[in-house]
């Protein structure tokens, strides 16, 4: 590894600086931050997660209760408890996780050990945990759940100003680094997360021997000369710079790909940066669903063969989803290409969002493109989002990506400034030129109009570069994987104090350098109209077959709005389509209506709402695909 340490060279603006006050996400934000966080911490009191640490401590007699990997969910809700707190502060919120954070300290071994499945009962614990530490790296979340609490430990740091979770999270990570190494034990974890909070500790403290220990975690895989390797489930199966193809679970996937553009840039390691870039393009060319959601298989929760992306069937896990966003962002910062943007939106506002439901305590594990009212398609076999799952890891994960949402609108690199996604609210930031402010108006994902007042007290040069989602310039993804059918786009239009000005493109963004003072407005006006996607045609499940979008939006017909039977409906490429917004429907949203084809042939009026509100009104058929006719 380079003596040199690094970073990005694009640094987000933490979301600390941005506020959402739009009617989309702002409703969403706010009801993970009161709704979502404090419901996970009761269902895990409900379900032992939390009195796990209190035997492991031995304030508390009795067995581990639950999975071996339940210590990460209660992990997970503190770190969205942490962002919770400064989107809405909480003092009661504080005092109660003050109050976890003195039971995991409790429940940690004086060497920094921490897994209550082996604490609690050392002589008594799950085979599947091993017969002693690290004996079973595999399969028993030894090293994922820390890696869990890493992150968690950092963010309430950040939130806070408390060292209390963080001295815990250090002295585990002391006991890894001591344990693993190359000249030490030369294993790896079956399900990758200790390389991502490994290299926040490193960011927060500045100790490059975290950064060095997750590199050698991904280093150590797909070694067969040196070790037992768990192969491609694992993304085990070769070395990790060797690797050109996503392949087995891919949550795991996910992480592990995240954490190799942490090395990318951290390290500046080259080999990395090619790695990730081939496996991406991998991805979104032959196995990524028109939702952004990846992992088509229920078996293994693993990506499928090049081009297996099926409606009914796709598996698609909410986690997936996410961990595919983290890994988007990433490589957005590492490149500073528009693309990689482009699919963490359409991931987040289909694949993702689908996930949870409005309610903010309901959710799906799987999120498929198709459901005929029969195949019971969700875990534990069921047809509706669920208030929560044996394995949680979904309901507990969106608690800690909703919160802190706002830090993924904006990015900086030197005097550039990113706008990455349109959403009314505000921001303040610190350039290298002095300070700025910024102010976003829209009704976006609804309406595609975008006014951003720019404020600089001072004369100031800088530039600021707008996204261009690919959808409003004719490549909705950024690959052959799926097309419109629809030549005509519409115009994207940039308007910079009331003057219309040409757009100046580079990587995907409008690029605006000027000098600066007082108010600027820019106005961005992006096409909304609705598209008509096709698949690749060596997408079998697909062929012949049509979906809807308008915006960053995938469109699903469902029974609710639509009698008979949805997944028999054909639409005509003439046929039109027209948007109409229902501030009475789903919390108010855009239908997309027209007329489709039933099975006998006959004209039906159809109604289409955003995949990701579907599933809020009972069981039934719901389909994004329709028979092209």
């Amino acid at each position: 590894m380079s003596s040199q340490i690094h970073d990005y060279p694009i640094k987000p603006i933490p979301f600390t600086q941005v506020e959402i006050t739009d009617s989309f996400w702002q409703p969403r934000i706010h009801t993970a931050a009161t709704v979502t966080v404090p419901y996970d911490f009761q269902q895990c009191e409900d379900t032992g997660r939390i009195t796990n640490f209190d035997k492991a401590a031995g304030a508390l007699p009795g067995a581990h209760e639950g999975i071996f990997y339940n210590d990460s969910d209660v992990f997970k809700v503190v770190e969205g408890a942490a962002y919770a707190l400064l989107v809405a502060p909480d003092a009661a919120l504080e005092d109660y996780v003050d109050a976890l954070i003195a039971k995991f300290a409790a429940a940690q071994e004086a060497d920094g050990y921490l897994y209550t499945a082996r604490t609690i009962d050392p002589g008594a614990v799950d085979e599947r945990c091993g017969a002693a530490r690290w004996s079973n790296l595999a399969v028993n979340h030894e090293l994922y759940n820390v890696g869990h609490m890493y992150e968690a430990a950092v963010a309430w740091y950040e939130a806070t100003g408390k060292r209390n979770f963080l001295e815990v999270a250090l002295k585990n990570a002391g006991l890894i680094d001591a344990v693993f190494g190359e000249d030490k034990l030369r294993d790896v974890p079956g399900h990758q997360q200790i390389e991502l909070g490994l290299a926040r500790l490193y960011r927060c403290t500045g100790d490059t021997k975290y950064l060095r220990l997750a590199k050698f975690f991904l280093d150590e895989r797909g070694q067969a000369e040196r070790r037992e390797i768990y192969g491609a489930y694992c993304q085990d199966h070769l070395p990790v710079t060797q690797q050109r193809e996503v392949v087995g679970h891919a949550v795991r996937a996910g992480y592990q790909y995240a954490a190799m553009t942490d090395i990318a840039a951290m390290c500046q390691a080259e080999e990395y940066a090619r790695a990730v870039l081939t496996l991406w393009e991998n991805m979104v060319s032959k196995k990524m669903a028109l939702t952004g959601g990846v992992g088509a298989r229920h078996e293994g929760e693993a990506f499928g063969d090049a081009y297996e992306l099926p409606s009914l069937t796709a598996y698609n896990e909410t986690c997936a989803a996410q961990a595919s966003i983290y890994w988007n962002q990433r490589l957005f910062l590492l490149t500073g290409e528009s693309k990689f943007i482009d699919v963490l939106e359409r991931t987040l506002y289909n694949g993702f969002l689908s996930g949870v439901g409005m309610d903010g305590r309901s959710f799906f594990y799987v999120n498929p493109l198709a459901c005929d009212g029969e195949f019971r398609f969700n875990r534990e076999a069921h047809m509706t989002r669920r208030p929560w799952y044996g394995t949680a890891c979904c309901p507990t994960n969106v608690a800690r990506l909703l919160p802190a949402l706002a830090g993924y609108v904006y990015a900086q690199r030197d005097d550039q400034l990113y706008v990455n996604l349109y959403a009314a609210g505000s921001a303040q930031l610190q350039l290298p030129s002095g300070a700025i402010r910024i102010k976003q108006r829209t009704r976006y994902p609804w309406d595609g109009r975008i006014d951003i007042d720019i404020f600089a007290e001072a004369a100031t040069d800088f530039t600021v570069k707008l996204r261009i989602p690919g959808y409003a310039l004719g490549q909705p993804v950024p690959s052959d994987l799926y097309a419109s059918l629809d030549a005509e786009t519409g115009t994207v239009e940039l308007l910079v104090a009331g003057e219309a000005v040409p757009l100046r493109m580079e990587a995907g963004y409008a690029t605006i350098a000027r000098r600066w003072q007082g108010t600027t407005r820019l106005t961005l006006r992006l096409p909304m109209s609705a598209r008509r996607m096709i698949a690749h045609a060596a997408v079998a499940d697909l062929r012949g077959q049509v979906a809807l979008e308008r915006g960053p939006l995938v469109y699903a017909l469902e029974s609710a709005d639509n009698p008979g039977r949805v997944l028999e409906l054909g639409l005509a490429d003439a046929s039109p389509v027209q948007a109409e917004h229902r501030a009475d429907l789903l919390g108010g949203t855009t239908t997309l209506r027209g007329q489709a084809l039933d099975a006998a042939g006959a004209t039906v009026d159809f109604t289409a709402i955003p995949y990701c509100v579907w599933g809020h009104r009972g069981d039934g058929q719901m389909t994004t695909w329709l028979k092209r006719i």
